[in-house]
């Protein structure tokens, strides 16, 4: 080889590497520079995009909720103008509440609504998914008249179960006297007004239970089920041991909708019972509602809100809780 191709051979990777400063991965460190620019661009983008939802959002309900704890810090009436926002005592409101034996009964008389009202759900759902998951056109037709009363407005449900519960305008009552069985209106017993208005709210929410176990039942793979009629299994058992465990989390996020929607049953206990007789029927909200809006004690009433709030939080984190757990001893 000639000297002048020697010394040209040997200045060759010089020149490569005076061409590009990384010979492993040049075309990634050229494109660094370029995309930094980029993500910062497209991140401030987001940001401001999603600025006026998060404004909105913070105003209709951080705003609220913030203004209910300062309310409830503070003996707030209306009687009382003088000593209104006074952080005197802040706690004062809650140290009440622990020596309210009113406040106390209206704790058990909510949880004895919600629990025998959610279980009435979940029971009533399930046995009706699993009755009409047959795919024929008459089961379909039945479904859909189930579905009426929880499109139903709430007003409207309350109305119509206050025609049923009156003596002398229900066609209930008058069937029953027909056949010699007269019974008193059973919103006006101490005995069985809770129950008057558990019934009603299971009658128009058991269809959201119902909906969603058939919507899962539609998801169920087929084979296992096969496999288990061959081998002979009974009906009870393919539903205990197959069926079952792939509705465990759809009864849990039904109850827990349930259990949270069990708070808001106010237009039922306000034009069936007004919390009568008595205070047999008077749930926390209504307590709280009897409080701040009868008694115009805003301060005391903001303070039973806020208790029924945190209330329903430990609920939800109770029934999530259980809810992975059995999704998790599932997959197992």
């Amino acid at each position: 080889m000639p000297p002048a191709a020697l010394a040209a051979a040997a200045t060759l990777p010089t020149s490569l590497h005076e061409q590009s400063p990384n010979p492993i991965h040049p075309r990634k460190s050229a494109a660094q520079p370029t995309t930094q620019p980029w993500q910062k661009e497209s991140a401030r983008s987001y940001g401001l995009g999603l600025a006026p939802a998060l404004v909105v959002l913070g105003s209709i309900t951080l705003l609220p909720l913030l203004t209910l704890i300062t309310v409830s810090l503070t003996p707030l009436s209306l009687t009382n103008p003088e000593g209104t926002f006074h952080f005197n005592q802040p706690l004062g409101n809650y140290a009440q509440l622990l020596e309210d034996e009113r406040f106390l009964h209206s704790l058990w008389v909510q949880f004895k609504l919600s629990t025998v009202g959610v279980l009435l759900q979940l029971l009533i759902g399930l046995g009706l998914a699993l009755l009409l998951d047959t795919g024929s056109r008459v089961a379909s037709g039945v479904r859909t008249l189930f579905l009426i009363p929880m499109v139903l407005p709430p007003i409207v449900v309350a109305l119509i179960w206050k025609i049923l519960y009156t003596p002398e305008i229900s066609p209930m009552h008058a069937l029953l006297e027909h056949w010699g069985l007269p019974v008193r209106s059973l919103i006006a017993n101490p005995d069985t007004a809770l129950w008057a208005i558990v019934a009603a709210d299971v009658w128009q929410w058991f269809p959201f239970t119902m909906l969603m176990v058939l919507a899962n039942l539609q998801m169920v793979p087929r084979d296992p089920l096969n496999a288990a009629r061959i081998d002979g299994a009974n009906r009870w058992q393919v539903f205990r041991y197959i069926v079952f465990p792939f509705l465990k989390r759809t009864l849990v996020v039904c109850a827990l909708f349930r259990l949270i929607d069990s708070f808001k049953a106010f237009p039922l206990l306000y034009v069936l019972t007004n919390g009568g007789p008595g205070t047999v029927t008077e749930v926390t909200n209504f307590y709280g509602f009897i409080q701040a809006f009868n008694f115009s004690y805003w301060g005391y009433g903001s303070a039973i809100a806020v208790v029924m709030l945190a209330g329903i939080f430990v609920l939800c984190a109770v029934v999530s809780h259980l809810g992975r757990n059995a999704g998790a001893r599932h997959a197992r």
